[in-house]
This record gives structure tokens, C-alpha cells and sequence, in this order.
């Protein structure tokens, strides 16, 4: 008789353990051993040979789902073989963990992989979620999802009492029914500064930040670097007929000694277009129709005051009753100008920069992934720990957020038609190079700005990503030929093409580049695009969720009433303050960058390139707070220890 040691272990978190039988069998080339429960001794009469599977079973006491983290098979030769799990085992169930499966050539294997594929394909279903926008899984909520995809009972417990928790902790509850204007700017210091949130200010110092600075040109520039949504600047050459700013408009802004032609050859003059909004369908609120304009901001990198605002544009069409602002105008029509900038990004960054560039496109990469890579495949290891919780996050956002009659049709000008109109217009445009830090700078040609910390961080997170993400597929594939052949691989990217985005895998640099893309736009971009949600929306003034008046078609007529009357009124500020704090929080159960609890890679040399990935990322921490020592603002998004391993939020 010869004896195998079979340990198998239950997660952590809390209700992961069962109740339930649970047996295991070892099978290795030459056969298989008894059926044993438990942390037990597993018997066989003659050697195994090469172990192969590990099988599971579990069968019903009292229905108890489990989660089961690794089995460990212990030989009688005193080798240890580790089979990595991590999932969740629901009824009556048998699962087979097999070795890493590189060079499988065996019968067994192949059908093993063809099970697994088919049975996830069956879970993992495709939805149309709106035509033109990539698809979704097929869940109308959280409980039509697998259990390896929904929050763990911690999570969900915080998640359900957060929204409602926002209006107590914040002290705003009883504001909720006022549906009028503010009396004035002063008013919006309610909702921010009350004895509940004084402890929460210390989390969002920026919060602060921005209330004292926002009307300041100079900080207004300074957002389009390292605000909330920092993609949208780019260099300006030569301007749009559609935005006839004139020599004399701006030379005051410029100063002495220099032109604006001078200006644009020497690469100093960057645009903002906000195009995409131009007629996009407008939100009725409680009645009342809100408004949504297209407005064009010219800057200019000053050498000591950074990047100021030249002139604006406040909607697209070019005509006497549509003025290009300029800074010299009365303060009233130069700030409320500048308020209709903030408004068009706040459609721009929380329905294209923040759904559909991180959410969306990860959910495709997600959902492609489980529905044609085995477990143990390398690359499905590598991404998994960077699809975690984005399924149910994603599908309570369908549900609750941003749906028919979720709260963004409630306080947002471009809610219902006019965000799924608004993303469709954006998917006929992207492309999966803008996704990527270097291409996405090449191409807006903002490689001369100054201070633009969102650029320096994504490039040394790009850089630390695509050399740990190389190391890894090197370990796994010698040639491009290798990749070619790998039909599993082939497969996922072809599901990714046919269902909302456009790539292909040819060789080993093109695997590498998606793959670093698919971790950085799920951990890093979306940090740099979600965390500071809070920090620079909740002073609503500095980035109104809605406008209820249209905007002035003269010069002159802006006065603080029209503006009161304009912005968000208390019902719809109280509201975008609250979500924007529980997007922005920092989750119990955050699992932060190059942290990976769930060992999938069991191959000494894998950990070895995971250890050298933690320390680039140790490097680029510290450089961050080197810079930030000194700095009364600091960009911290992108620090390694504020990004989250996936979309979690």
C-alpha cells in the first residue's frame, strides 16, 4: 500500500468553510488513489506515478456552498505538489484540478479543458446591453451571477449600507427633499463641512483643496492634468475653424514679446474638445428640461503661472450669440464660461473615461476570458486576480447607476438616452491603442506639459506592467509560433473582437502589449479616473453634474442669480456628493496592486517575476512620495499602494 498525503484548504473569509461531505482522489498517469475525506492520509495500492488530477467532490448535508483555496498532494517520495483552486463549489458538484499544463499532450487533458471551457461557456453568457457598446455578461443582478464573481459577505455587507451610510456620515439626509436652488456659492459649503464628515475631510484633503482654489484659472488648468480626468488635453497647432480665436482675443493672457502663432509652432497652446457632446439628447428632471453644450477651451503652458485658460467656447456651433469668453471678461461670465467646461467634463469623464474606458472594456476582457481559458492556462492566471468583483460592480452599475431609472437619469443632464447615445458615439471612435499610456500621449502630443503627474505615473506603471507581464509569457512561450498555435488564446481574443473591441494576437510583443493593457486599464486607469471622484466633484460648483439653464448668449448677462439658477440644485448636489464619496472610498477588502493573495502560479520562476514586479512597484512608490514631500497638492492616485488589483468600485 502507498500513501498520499492530501491536504485541502477552505477559505478565510467569513462563511467560506461547508458543512457539507467532501472527498478527494488523487489520479495520476498509472492510476488512481481510494476516495478520502478530509485532511487525511490517501491511500493507493501501488504508486501513481506523474499525479495529474486532483478530483473534488462534494456532496449535500445540508447544501452548504464552499469555497476551496488549493489542494496539496504530498508524495511518498517527500515531493509536494500544490493544485490551485480558488473557487467556489456549489450542491451536489465533482471538479477535477489538474498540473500546469504545459506540454499536455494526453487524451485526459484535452478533455478536461473542452469540459471546463463548456461548462463555464454556459455560465458565462454574452448580453447586448445597448447596440453599438461593447456587450456585458447576461445578468440582470448579482444573484444571476457565479459565485466566483459576487462580492465576498464582508464586501457585500459594507456595499449595501454604503449608499445610505453617504447621506448620515455626510449630514445631508435631511436636505434631500429640497428640490430648489441654492441662495448662493457659500450654500454649497453645506453639504462638504459638517461635524459628521470631519473626520472623512481628512481622507479627501483635495475636497478642501478645490473649494478655496476652483475659481482660479490657474487651477482650472491644473485639472485637465491631474484632475479626475486627465486624457482629454492635447496639442494645439493649428485651431479649429469652429473656434475663431483671434491674435488680439488673447494676447493679454499671453503677455509682451510673444504671439499665439509663436505660441502654437513653439508647442505651448493645448485644446480641449468636448465634440462628442454636440447633440446629445438632454435629461428632464422633475419636469424641467436640464441643458448639455459642447464647449472648446483653449490653454496655454505658461512658464511661471502653468496651464491657464486662453479662451472658451461655451457650445460648438459658431454664430454672433455663441461668444468665445476670454479672461479679461467680467468675472461673473469668465467663471460661469468656465462652469460649463467643468459640466461638459463631468459627462465626458464619468460616462467615457470612467464606464466605458474601464469598466466596460474590462468586463469584455473578463467575461472573454472565463469562456475560453482553463484554469490553469497562463494567461487566464495572470488576469484573474484582475477581474475581481468587476462583474458585480458592473452589473449593480447596470442596475442602480446607470440605468433607465438608476440616479444617474435622477441628477445627471445626460442621463438615460443621452449616456448610451453619448458612449455609442464614443465606441465608434476608440480604439485599443488609446488605451495604452504611450500611445494615448503620442498621440495627443503632450509629451512638453509640465507637472502633468498623471503622464510620469502611468508611464512608470506601463513600463513596470509590460516588463512583469514579458517575463511572465516568456516563461510559457518560446516562439511567436507558440502563440499562433495556443487555439485557446486565439479564441479569447476573438470572442474580445466580436464583442465590442478591436485586436489581434500575432505574436509574442502583441500578447504582451494586450495584456499589459488589460491589467493597466483594470488596476492603474482606473484608479487615476475613479479615486479622485470625490476630491474634485463634490465642491459642485467646480464640476457640475447638470446644468438647468442655458447657457448666456451674449456677454454681460451673467450675474450670481442666472448662476444659482443654472447649477445643480440642492436635491441633485446632495446626491452627486454622496455617490461620488462612495465611489471614491477606500474599500475593507481592497486587494492592492502586485498583491496577489491567491497564489494561481505555483512555478518557482513565475513567483520569482512576481517578487521583481513588487519591488518596481516599491520603486515607484517612493519616487511618488518624493515628489509629493514638498507639495501642499499631491497626486497620489497612481501610487501602488491606492491602486486596487481590479475594478472593484
Amino acid at each position: 500500500m502507498v500513501t498520499y498525503k492530501l491536504t485541502v484548504a477552505t477559505g478565510i473569509d467569513k462563511y467560506a468553510g461547508t458543512f457539507d461531505y467532501v472527498y478527494g482522489t488523487v489520479i495520476g498517469e498509472l492510476g488512481q488513489s481510494q476516495k478520502t475525506v478530509g485532511e487525511y492520509d490517501v491511500n493507493s495500492k501501488a504508486p501513481l506515478g506523474d499525479i495529474w488530477f486532483v478530483e473534488l467532490e462534494k456532496r449535500n448535508y445540508i447544501g452548504d456552498d464552499w469555497f476551496c483555496r488549493y489542494l496539496e498532494v504530498k508524495c511518498p517520495d517527500g515531493s509536494c505538489k500544490r493544485f490551485p483552486c480558488y473557487r467556489w463549489i456549489v450542491g451536489n458538484a465533482t471538479i477535477r484540478l489538474p498540473k500546469k499544463m504545459k506540454d499536455e499532450i494526453t487524451h485526459d487533458f484535452l478533455l478536461h479543458r473542452e469540459k471546463e471551457l463548456q461548462e463555464r461557456q454556459q455560465m458565462y453568457r454574452w448580453k447586448a446591453w445597448r447596440p453599438g457598446i461593447p456587450k456585458c455578461i447576461d445578468a440582470k443582478s448579482e444573484n444571476d451571477l457565479a459565485l466566483d464573481h459576487r462580492f465576498n459577505y464582508q464586501k457585500t455587507s459594507d456595499f449595501k449600507k454604503s449608499v445610505h451610510s453617504a447621506f448620515n456620515d455626510l449630514n445631508i439626509k435631511n436636505l434631500l427633499c429640497k428640490w430648489k436652488s441654492w441662495n448662493d456659492l457659500e450654500d454649497f459649503r453645506n453639504i462638504l463641512f459638517k461635524p459628521k464628515l470631519s473626520k472623512l475631510i481628512v481622507l479627501f484633503f483635495s475636497s478642501e483643496y478645490v473649494m478655496e482654489h476652483w475659481k482660479e484659472d490657474w487651477f482650472f488648468g491644473y485639472q485637465f492634468l491631474n484632475g479626475c480626468n486627465p486624457r482629454m488635453i492635447k496639442s494645439c497647432f493649428n485651431l479649429p475653424e469652429k473656434f475663431p480665436v483671434t491674435e488680439d482675443m488673447v494676447q493679454a493672457t499671453l503677455g509682451p514679446n510673444t504671439t499665439l502663432n509663436k505660441e502654437m509652432k513653439d508647442g505651448k497652446i493645448y485644446l480641449v474638445d468636448y465634440c462628442i457632446l454636440e447633440g446629445i439628447p438632454v435629461n428632464v428632471i422633475k419636469g424641467k428640461r436640464q441643458y448639455v453644450t459642447a464647449p472648446l477651451c483653449l490653454l496655454y503652458d505658461h512658464l511661471k503661472r502653468g496651464l491657464i485658460p486662453l479662451a472658451i467656447q461655451v457650445t460648438k456651433k459658431q454664430s454672433k450669440d455663441n461668444p468665445i469668453f476670454l479672461p479679461s471678461d467680467p468675472e461673473l461670465d469668465w467663471l460661469l464660461a468656465k462652469m460649463w467646461v467643468r459640466h461638459a467634463e463631468f459627462q465626458v469623464y464619468e460616462a467615457l473615461s470612467h464606464l466605458l474606458r474601464t469598466h466596460l472594456v474590462s468586463e469584455v476582457f473578463c467575461i472573454a476570458t472565463m469562456r475560453h481559458l482553463p484554469t490553469v492556462h497562463p494567461v487566464y492566471k495572470l488576469l484573474i486576480p484582475h477581474m475581481r468583483d468587476t462583474l458585480q460592480i458592473n452589473t449593480n452599475a447596470r442596475l442602480n447607476l446607470i440605468s433607465e431609472n438608476g440616479i444617474f437619469k435622477e441628477i445627471v443632464s445626460t442621463g438615460g438616452e443621452g449616456l448610451a447615445l453619448l458612449v455609442q458615439k464614443e465606441c465608434q471612435v476608440m480604439n485599443f491603442r488609446s488605451l495604452l499610456p504611450p500611445f494615448d500621449f503620442e498621440d495627443r502630443n503632450v509629451s512638453r506639459l509640465k507637472n502633468y503627474f498623471y503622464r510620469d505615473d502611468s508611464l512608470k506603471q506601463w513600463e513596470a506592467m509590460k516588463s512583469f507581464v514579458s517575463s511572465i509569457v516568456d516563461l510559457y512561450y518560446s516562439s511567436n509560433t507558440d502563440v499562433m498555435e495556443d487555439k485557446e488564446l486565439q479564441n479569447w481574443i476573438h470572442d474580445v473582437v466580436t464583442e465590442g473591441l478591436s485586436s489581434e494576437i500575432k505574436d509574442k510583443t502583441e500578447l504582451v502589449t494586450i495584456l499589459a493593457g488589460v491589467i493597466f486599464t483594470s488596476s492603474a486607469q482606473h484608479a487615476a479616473i475613479n479615486s479622485g471622484q470625490f476630491d474634485w466633484c463634490s465642491w459642485v460648483p467646480n464640476t457640475p453634474c447638470s446644468m438647468r439653464c442655458p447657457p448666456p448668449t451674449r456677454k454681460g448677462l451673467a450675474t450670481m442669480d442666472l448662476i444659482m439658477n443654472t447649477l445643480p440644485d440642492v436635491h441633485m448636489s446632495c446626491f452627486e456628493v454622496a455617490i461620488t464619496w462612495v465611489l471614491s472610498r477606500e474599500l475593507p477588502t481592497a486587494v492592492w496592486l502586485g498583491q496577489y493573495p491567491e497564489d494561481y502560479f505555483i512555478e518557482k520562476a513565475a513567483k520569482d517575476h512576481i517578487e521583481k514586479f513588487q519591488e518596481a512597484l516599491k520603486k515607484i512608490e517612493k519616487s511618488i512620495d518624493e515628489r509629493n514631500a514638498n507639495s501642499q497638492l499631491k497626486y497620489e492616485y497612481l501610487s501602488p499602494r491606492k491602486i486596487e488589483n481590479s475594478i472593484a468600485i
